[in-house]
């Protein structure tokens, strides 16, 4: 079977951004955005996903870290788009509800090349540490968009913001490995009656 890997690169006038992935990979990841916090949710999506990511971003931190962390979901989602081909012997759906201590988590994913977020995750705070919580939902909205695939996450509860974010990020990397996997009933075989998943 061929390797699904991919590179991605996006530059503009506010980032500049490479990231590299292997699909089939350990969870092995090199990270730096510059933007700390982000570094650990991107190493937990990698860890969990089993998807080998290197990441380096260069963006405009001394305004914000909007544009880095919104234009490496676009990056990440562009690799997984290339990586994925015709998205042939994909298990193609998958879900789970992830706990973290007090928290709890659910992310649905349909990898059907076409691009939804249905985001049910409220924080009780503008900012974990310095990071803006709203930026999470602003990566996984670049990711599912660019990546084409229909995701849902929802917050069911929890009152840590750390934990809810993180649990978002691991949610989703373990979604992504079970719909990700490579089916052996039907190895060969676009997993939709139109034959075709490219939206």
């Amino acid at each position: 079977m061929a390797p699904r890997s991919a590179d991605a690169s996006r530059k503009t006038a506010e980032t500049d951004i490479s990231v590299s992935i292997h699909v089939d990979g350990s969870g092995k990841s090199d990270i730096a955005t510059g933007v700390g916090f982000f570094d650990h949710m991107l190493d937990q999506l990698s860890r969990h996903s089993l998807i080998d990511m290197t990441v380096k971003a260069n963006g405009d931190l001394h305004i914000d870290d909007h544009h880095t962390v919104e234009d490496t979901g676009i990056a990440l989602g562009q690799a997984l788009t290339k990586a994925l081909g015709e998205r042939r012997g994909i298990m193609r759906y998958a879900s789970i509800d992830l706990a973290m201590d007090e928290t709890l988590t659910r992310a649905a994913i349909d990898v059907s090349g076409r691009p939804f977020l249905v985001w049910n995750v409220s924080f009780s705070s503008p900012k974990i540490g310095t990071f803006d919580t709203e930026l999470v939902r602003e990566f996984f909205q670049a990711l599912a968009q660019n990546a084409g695939i229909t995701l849902h996450v929802t917050n069911h509860y929890g009152a840590n913001n750390h934990h809810i974010a993180e649990t978002c990020f691991k949610a989703v990397a373990r979604a992504l490995r079970a719909a990700l996997e490579r089916d052996p009933r039907q190895p060969d075989v676009v997993p939709s009656t139109k034959g075709s998943l490219k939206g």
